[in-house]
C-alpha cells in the first residue's frame, strides 16, 4: 500500500453532504421506505431505457426492411418487394401506434406518474433528500479514516 493511501482524510471528508444526512427525527423505517422507493425508481430508469433501446431498434428494423425491398426490386423481385412494402413498411407494432407513441405514453403517464410521486413522498418526508438510504449504507460499510474511503470527493485532484 502507498503512502499516499494511507493519508488520513480530513475532518471534512470523512462526513457524508448534508443533502445526504437523514433529517432531524426521521426513523429508520422511513429512511428505509424511501430507499426502497428509489431502488423502484432506478428499475423503472433502467426499464425505461429498455424501452427507447427497443424503439430505436424497432426503427433501425424498420429501416433495413426498407432497404431489402429496394434489394429485391433491383433483383426482379417486385411482386414480393411490393408485398412486403405494403404489409411490412410502416406497420404499427401495436395497435395504432408507432414505437414513438409508446414510449411517449410510456413517459407521460407511468414514468411521470411514479417520478413525481417518489420527489413528493421524499419532499414531504426527508426534505427532498436523494440517497439517504445509500449514503447510510456507505457509512456504514466504508472504512472511516482511511484515504479512499471518504464520505465525499475532494474538492481538488489528489495531491501527491
Amino acid at each position: 500500500m502507498s503512502e499516499r493511501d494511507q493519508t488520513p482524510p480530513t475532518d471534512a471528508d470523512d462526513q457524508p453532504l448534508p443533502e445526504h444526512t437523514r433529517p432531524e427525527g426521521v426513523t429508520d423505517a422511513t429512511v428505509e421506505a424511501l430507499g426502497k422507493y428509489s431502488e423502484a425508481l432506478e428499475v423503472i430508469e433502467d426499464a425505461r431505457g429498455s424501452l427507447y433501446r427497443w424503439h430505436r431498434l424497432t426503427g433501425m428494423a424498420d429501416m433495413k426492411i426498407g432497404e431489402a425491398v429496394e434489394l429485391l426490386r433491383e433483383a426482379g423481385h417486385g411482386e414480393l418487394a411490393d408485398d412486403i412494402d405494403r404489409h411490412v413498411i410502416g406497420r404499427n407494432v401495436l395497435e395504432g401506434r408507432w414505437t414513438f407513441q409508446i414510449v411517449e405514453e410510456y413517459d407521460d403517464g407511468y414514468y411521470a406518474t411514479v417520478k413525481a410521486s417518489e420527489r413528493a413522498a421524499r419532499d414531504e418526508l426527508i426534505a427532498g433528500r436523494r440517497h439517504v438510504y445509500e449514503s447510510e449504507m456507505k457509512e456504514r460499510n466504508r472504512t472511516h479514516g482511511l484515504r479512499h474511503h471518504e464520505a465525499r470527493p475532494h474538492d481538488g485532484p489528489p495531491q501527491g
